[in-house]
């Protein structure tokens, strides 16, 4: 039994060391980039090449995430479906004493559901229209020498679950983002990267991207993913 203590013991050193020796060299630094016109400048030319406009006046999306959550947006009004198990609530984004919750499709109070679909929401929009939330208020713009080209730190100080995260847009030559940099408080590890890929014209004009490729992780998917005008 001592022996098996000893062997279980020196694997789990080997493992914690591994770890600890992966991290420390795949984890960067949060780059310092410049704020000001050049970075904004930046940020609209990669607004212009996902066709901006249209996803501006685009009235519905609808997806879901990883086939678990399912939601339906109005995007004009910002009023959001919000579905999975046998749960529903109706977040009403301007409004939020008009925020509704049902369980069972029963109408009832209950804070830890709607705090469930808010940070469900929060996360799982973030992933289908990020690079158009790059002038969201409490962002911060800063332009970074990626690799021998300009890419885009964008900084949330407010807003959604998680204030403080950092993303690196990276562009390719016509400014159109294929992946991004995280310093983010839910990955303890900074630089992790994810593609934005398999880009959807949807029926409004709007670009949006479906899948996702984490650098330390698996691919994952958006499905069912629709925006159009009503």
């Amino acid at each position: 039994m001592k022996n098996f203590f000893k062997i279980l013991g020196s694997i789990l050193f080997v493992l914690f060391a591994a770890g600890a020796v992966f991290y420390f060299a795949k984890n960067e630094a949060l780059p310092q980039g410049k704020q000001g016109k050049e970075a904004d400048a930046l940020a609209m030319k990669m607004l212009n090449s996902l066709n901006y406009q249209a996803y501006k006046n685009t009235e519905t999306i609808v997806w879901n995430f990883r086939n678990k959550h399912f939601y339906k947006w109005n995007k004009q009004e910002n009023i959001i479906a919000v579905s999975w198990d046998n749960n529903k609530v109706i977040l009403h984004a301007k409004n939020p004493k008009k925020t509704e919750v049902f369980i069972a499709d029963k109408k009832v109070e209950n804070n830890n559901i709607l705090k469930k679909a808010t940070d469900f929401y929060n996360n799982d929009s973030f992933w289908l229209v990020a690079p158009y939330k790059i002038f969201d208020t409490g962002t911060e713009r800063r332009i970074v020498t990626h690799k021998g080209r300009a890419a885009l730190l964008v900084t949330y100080t407010s807003g959604g679950s998680t204030p403080g995260d950092s993303y690196l847009w990276i562009l390719n030559e016509q400014y159109f983002p294929t992946s991004f940099k995280m310093w983010t408080k839910i990955i303890p590890m900074g630089g992790v990267s994810a593609t934005w890929e398999d880009w959807k014209v949807t029926e409004s004009g709007a670009l949006l991207s479906t899948s996702h490729q984490f650098s330390i992780g698996n691919k994952f998917y958006l499905e069912n993913v629709k925006a159009y005008n009503e």
